[in-house]
């Protein structure tokens, strides 16, 4: 009698518990074939898998939490580092080593214990977005992976590049902005560096996990062309661009069924389509199955002390025996894992914990990037940089006496120096609420020694405004906490901070607004206030980092990677589906903006934002000249000189979007390239652009193709998303097919 689904799986895992897969293996084989490095990657995991016994091959897809889990577990698995995310034992008997995973893309991260490892944290994942530059991302991601291999790890939980489709997403900070073609770049090219190092990274959430509100229930619905155009596209390129070894499926729901048995997203779009080669872990808690999960895609079970049962143990070995999971595809689950710790050089690059991080080094690594990824937003009669002959300033609020601060959830890095401002309140997951000991207020006074720089801790908006009234200039840090599992309610600055900007920009006509926020928040003050710098949450070097864009040590040029909206009613969903208050409810989010994400709705319903995507200040100015373009070997190509007319040095993000002249969009105009270019003042530089091909076509579901309608397209060259120093040239393109890659069909 066959038994449905859910009864087979429990009744496997009642009657087949773990240590049912731990029995002993057999002697080591005299030759292990798969150890020479001459041989492929492919060639040498299908010697390895060949070699195992079908117990071997099902340690292999159970991962473990590397941290005791009350209930469950009173003592974290043996062999696991203390307080890490994850841990697969390996495989002594043909030389394969033990999988040990830590959390996330900032940097080495800590599970709660009241001693976490200290490491070097990277700004937030939006922050890095906001450089623009790949070459940045990459430095990032190869420090953050020198620093988890030195720490003993080779798996890092990174990679994530959820697009931001709505502003509240409570981890839209460890992600990359709302554009398909600058978040797969950036975050391919961040973990292209932390592979570097011999590291496995993620990609993750795959997919549509754009909002943390019911993230274990919410069913995801969007037309299938519409996703591969955005969130799907972002994932894509990134997996391209950096041949990540693992993806990371997410909690939700897509059409009707959890991504981690997915179907679609896991077999058909990942690893047939784009022709994944890597494994697929599922997220800590994601999994909800033994027989769906594995015969749709899932390659592993991760943490699985977080799931309701442990689906990929013994439950996993009875339906190989019994052929409900065939034996091929548990051959392929361990293939793909085995073949990514050969393709990254885990198997012949052993970890050994205890490695020395030159944390100097590592922090001015952070440092760079937060520089590079500071937004300067306004600038009005030039009030930034300051003088150095500043005679007083009033620094206000943000705790910028001490520290700055960092989003809470699994991407939590503990500084070296520990918690500038312990006891905030959330304590617990996903706090605690940690600010890292680089305080503004110590490296402003470092740059201006000759000012009276008084602190103002901005609970009291009337003291602080008094404060200010006394001062020459105005510093008022804002800060909104958000994490993991916590969307923001609203776009508002928490506790009363929109009152004391206020109250501040009132008093004193020089006020100066740095915002370390986790993603856009409204501004109801900013006509009062003359500028405004977002310095997103800017890691382990932060203070010194914002310090020296306001004295002009470093001219800022960052540009926004998604867009600021005027309030929550210019939003696709002004209001967040789901109850907080209620997570274990299933319902559906509805995205019937479909690939319009960010700028691209803005544009659709011709609404005016607060900062466009792409806007970016300088202390400079800069201009654009010679706009061509050609079509070259297949691709479009768009040349053009930017000069720097002003009487600094600076760096300039000049960005092309191209709008199609016949056919019909998503919306009017899509980014189709930018470069970052560093100009002495009076310097001039050429630039030559490549368009992604994938960018000027729509996806054809049915046929899995990108259709290149024929026509004319207009070519816009502009400092932001707005189309502000726009220039402008028209190409003719001709009809042309791309298959599901990108790829020129003939």
């Amino acid at each position: 009698m066959r038994l449905n689904q859910l009864t087979l799986v429990a009744a496997l895992a009642a009657a087949f518990p773990l240590s049912t897969i731990a029995a002993d293996a057999p002697a080591a084989p005299a030759q292990k074939p798969w150890l020479d490095r001459s041989l492929s990657a492919d060639k040498r995991a299908e010697l390895a898998v060949k070699a195992m016994t079908r117990e071997e091959k099902l340690r292999w897809v159970f991962g473990y939490f590397g941290t005791a889990f009350p209930p469950k577990t009173t003592k974290p698995i043996d062999g696991a580092i203390p307080f890490s995310a994850g841990f697969v034992p390996g495989n002594p008997r043909l030389g394969l080593p033990d999988l040990l995973e830590t959390d996330a893309g900032i940097g080495v991260a800590t599970q709660n214990t009241p001693k976490p490892r200290e490491r070097t944290a990277l700004p937030s994942g939006i922050a890095t977005a906001s450089t623009w530059d790949p070459q940045i991302a990459y430095a990032g991601g190869a420090m953050i992976g020198s620093e988890a291999r030195l720490s003993g790890f080779n798996v890092m939980l990174a990679g994530g590049v959820n697009l931001m489709r709505d502003p509240r997403n409570g981890r839209n900070f460890e992600y990359a902005g709302e554009d398909p073609l600058l978040a797969g770049t950036m975050v391919g090219h961040a973990v292209k560096g932390i592979e570097s190092n011999h590291v496995i990274s993620t990609v993750k959430h795959f997919a549509l996990n754009d909002q943390e509100t019911g993230r274990n229930e919410h069913d995801v619905r969007i037309d299938k062309a519409a996703s591969r155009m955005s969130d799907l596209l972002a994932m894509q390129l990134a997996l391209e661009q950096s041949d990540a070894g693992s993806v990371m499926c997410s909690y939700n729901r897509v059409y009707g069924t959890y991504a981690c048995e997915n179907d679609y997203l896991l077999n058909e779009v990942l690893k047939k389509d784009w022709g994944f080669k890597g494994y697929v872990m599922s997220d800590w808690g994601a999994t909800h199955s033994t027989v769906q999960a594995a015969n749709n895609g899932l390659d592993r079970q991760s943490g699985q002390e977080f799931d309701k049962s442990p689906y990929f143990g013994g439950a996993l070995e009875e339906a190989v025996k019994n052929g409900y999971v065939s034996e091929a595809r548990l051959d392929d689950m361990a293939t793909r894992i085995v073949r990514a710790m050969f393709a990254k050089g885990v198997v012949d690059n052993p970890v050994q914990q205890g490695g020395n991080i030159d944390f100097a080094k590592n922090g001015a690594v952070s440092r760079a990037t937060a520089e590079e990824g500071i937004v300067l937003l306004k600038n009005d009669n030039k009030v930034l940089p300051l003088s150095k002959d500043v005679k007083t300033i009033a620094v206000i609020g943000g705790h910028a006496d001490v520290g700055v601060l960092s989003g809470g959830g699994s991407s939590q890095v503990y500084p070296v120096g520990g918690n500038a401002v312990p006891g905030l309140e959330p304590k617990v997951w996903p706090g605690p609420v940690v600010y890292y000991p680089s305080s503004p207020l110590r490296n402003i006074q470092a740059l201006a020694p000759n000012a009276k720089v008084v602190y103002d801790d901005g609970t009291d908006p009337a003291r602080a405004a008094r404060v200010a009234a006394q001062a020459d200039v105005a510093l008022v840090f804002a800060t909104q906490w958000i994490g993991e599992a916590n969307d923001a309610t609203s776009l508002a600055l928490p506790d009363n901070q929109d009152t004391l900007i206020d109250n501040v920009a009132g008093a004193n006509p020089r006020t100066v607004v740095v915002l370390e926020t986790g993603g856009p928040v409204a501004m109801p003050w900013v006509a009062k206030t003359p500028a405004v710098l977002e310095a997103w949450y800017p890691g382990t070097s932060g203070g010194e980092a914002i310090a020296r864009v306001l004295f002009g040590a470093v001219n800022p040029s960052g540009h926004l990677p998604a867009t600021f909206p005027a309030s929550e009613q210019q939003l696709p969903r002004p209001k967040l589906d789901g109850d907080p208050k209620q997570p274990e409810q299933r319902f559906t989010v509805d995205y019937k903006e479909g690939a319009a994400v960010g700028y691209k709705w803005f544009d659709q319903k011709g609404l005016t934002p607060l900062f466009p995507f792409g806007h970016g200040l300088s202390y400079t100015t800069f201009s654009y000249s010679g706009l061509a373009s050609q079509v070259k070997d297949g691709r479009l190509h768009v040349r053009f000189k930017v000069t720097n007319t002003g009487n600094v040095a600076g760096k300039d993000v000049p960005q092309v979007y191209v709008s199609p002249l016949a056919a019909k969009w998503e919306a009017p105009k899509r980014l189709a390239g930018w470069d970052k270019v560093a100009l002495q003042p009076g310097e001039s530089k050429e630039v030559d652009v490549v368009v992604e091909p994938r960018i000027l076509g729509m996806f054809d579901e049915k046929s899995k193709t990108w259709r290149i309608a024929k026509g004319k397209y207009k070519l816009v060259l502009a400092e932001d998303g707005a189309g502000k120093n726009a220039t402008s040239v028209t190409v003719d393109l001709p009809a042309s097919t791309l298959d599901v890659r990108g790829r020129l069909r003939k």
